[in-house]
């Protein structure tokens, strides 16, 4: 999540900058996506172009002699292989062009409302709550096999909100950095610390 502020001019109409913080929010559309759903998507057509080889007793690649062979079992599987990945890069590349996630964080003290709006794979999701029913901002950091570097709001009577994005883990002192800000403004403590 880039987590700098964007103030909102102050055109007629709208919130005083001081008194709105906004942060966007990446969502799928990110170079490692693009570089995965590349990878599988070459990766999948080479598998067939492999199986489509022994079927046909051609060589359909450049490299290789995948004509060689037998079309039973091994170009039926490299096949199936192939009709696997081109299914998950098709979801893959439907996920990028929606760009699944993205939104924004945007916290309006003159209206105490703070709204969180991400898009989701069919919808745009939105939540809005009262700022009062917000206790605190919460760092949650798990190292591991599957670490985790995530700001969360801790709600009044609910779960744990989680706003930053899903993915690469955040460099800790950003993280830090863009919770302290956060409870700052919000006038509530941080938390995880």
């Amino acid at each position: 999540m880039a987590s700098s502020s964007v103030p909102l001019s102050t055109a007629p109409g709208l919130a005083d900058p001081a008194q709105v913080l906004e942060q966007p929010v990446l969502g799928s559309r990110r170079l490692s996506n693009l570089l995965v759903a590349t990878a599988v998507s070459i990766g999948g057509l080479g598998f067939l172009l492999t199986s489509a080889s022994s079927f046909f007793q051609r060589n359909l690649l450049p490299i290789g002699h995948p004509a060689e062979l037998v079309w039973v079992p091994q170009g039926l599987v490299m096949g199936l292989y192939g009709l696997a990945a081109l299914a998950l890069a098709t979801y893959l590349w439907s996920v990028i062009v929606i760009d699944v996630g993205s939104g924004s964080n945007r916290f309006d003290r003159t209206a105490g409302q703070a709204r969180i709006t991400r898009r989701g794979f069919r919808r745009r999701i939105e939540l809005d709550f009262p700022l009062r029913d917000i206790q605190a901002v919460k760092v949650d950091v798990r190292e591991g096999i599957s670490p985790r570097r995530r700001l969360a709001l801790r709600l009044q009577g609910r779960r744990d909100l989680p706003l930053t994005q899903v993915g690469e883990p955040q460099p800790l002192a950003d993280l830090e950095l863009s919770g302290a800000q956060l409870a700052r403004f919000l006038g509530v403590p941080l938390e995880g610390i």
